[in-house]
């Protein structure tokens, strides 16, 4: 009987190689492909994990798509005083919209990468869905919530009954190429993770303006608004003789304010560009879910009121330093139902 195949995003870490032995192991024939995003992309890795595995491997060139759709958004939302999450937008048209259509041009109907997530089907609304991995502390289900109806249809994610100790674990013991290699926790375009220099270095550097209190009232001078971000209390250079917090930044006027600490909580928001999974695209008055405002944030109950492309959220309870530029995903159980950009509060 022929083996199905399945191309997989390798990129010579632990759980992307270890993903080989996973999907082996449900019978599939596994082909590779490493995405080039940048110079700084460590293909040698993957070469490698593939050759140890002997996995056949494509390299697929991404480097104009990446610089054009996520380098440039990242740069265009600081810019903006706003903080982005680069990996929503590379998973759905970089990353994962590539292995897409490599895949098809191969023949190859299946997609999977080493993502600690699931993938669920609603058959009564023919959705596809993200859903949340066994593995709580490695959870990714927060950065793929912009994945389309399509690619969702074509991939599938073989860590997502697993936990990472146990891979690592199996991986040393199977000597697996960079099984004891740490993780990188850097943007991954920014290796030195100095991403003020960084943006700096590409559209110039960012003038001086006024910090301000919540009443307009200058209380000190800010060395560029790239340098903070919502909720941000260290490196203000702020001597006010109490804690002090950063809870708006306006390009437009080269404004930081800051006041206390309790001004950095709201118990609502409203944010755009929304993407449905298990929840049908529609008008929604009264909607109630678990939204997660940030990758490391814990979920807590609101009400959403969804009209066309946009939504107000009210929280049940005050969150905070709820940032513009972020994503904010709403979750039933494991199942995400939507999410967002936050634009206000």
């Amino acid at each position: 009987m022929e083996k199905k195949k399945i191309l997989l995003g390798m990129s010579g870490g632990i759980d992307s190689t270890y993903s080989v032995v996973a999907l082996r192991r449900q019978g599939y024939e596994v082909y590779g492909a490493f995405l080039r995003m940048s110079d700084d992309s460590d293909m040698a890795s993957a070469e490698r994990a593939a050759a140890s595995l002997d996995v056949p491997l494509t390299i697929v060139d991404c480097r104009e798509k990446f610089g054009e759709i996520v380098i440039g958004d990242f740069l265009k939302e600081y810019s903006e005083a706003k903080t982005p999450n680069p990996c929503v937008i590379c998973n759905r048209y970089v990353k994962i919209a590539s292995l897409c259509e490599t895949a098809k041009k191969m023949g190859i109907e299946r997609v999977a990468t080493g993502h600690y997530t699931d993938i669920g089907f609603d058959a009564e609304t023919g959705r596809y869905y993200i859903r949340k991995a066994r593995d709580a502390r490695k959870d990714q289900s927060y950065v793929l919530w912009r994945l389309t109806q399509e690619q969702l249809s074509m991939l599938m994610f073989p860590l997502c009954e697993l936990d990472k100790a146990s891979i690592k674990k199996e991986a040393i013991e199977l000597a697996l190429p960079n099984a004891d290699a740490p993780e990188s926790q850097e943007i991954c375009f920014i290796p030195s993770n100095d991403y003020v220099s960084y943006i700096e270095e590409r559209i110039g550097k960012f003038p001086k303006g006024d910090f301000i209190d919540e009443n307009g009232k200058k209380i000190g001078t800010h060395e560029g608004i790239i340098h903070y971000t919502i909720g941000q209390r260290k490196g203000l250079g702020l001597a006010l003789g109490k804690p002090a917090f950063v809870t708006a930044i306006d390009p437009a006027a080269n404004t930081v304010t800051v006041t206390g600490e309790d001004k950095v909580f709201t118990d609502r928001l409203v944010c755009h560009t929304l993407n449905f999974m298990a929840l049908m695209p529609g008008d929604y008055d009264g909607l109630y879910a678990d939204g997660k405002i940030r990758y490391t944030a814990k979920p807590e109950r609101a009400r959403i009121c969804i009209t066309g492309d946009r939504a107000e959220i009210f929280f049940e309870h005050p969150v905070r330093a709820v940032t513009p530029g972020q994503s904010v995903v709403f979750y039933e159980g494991d199942k995400i139902l939507f999410g967002g950009i936050i634009d206000k509060t």
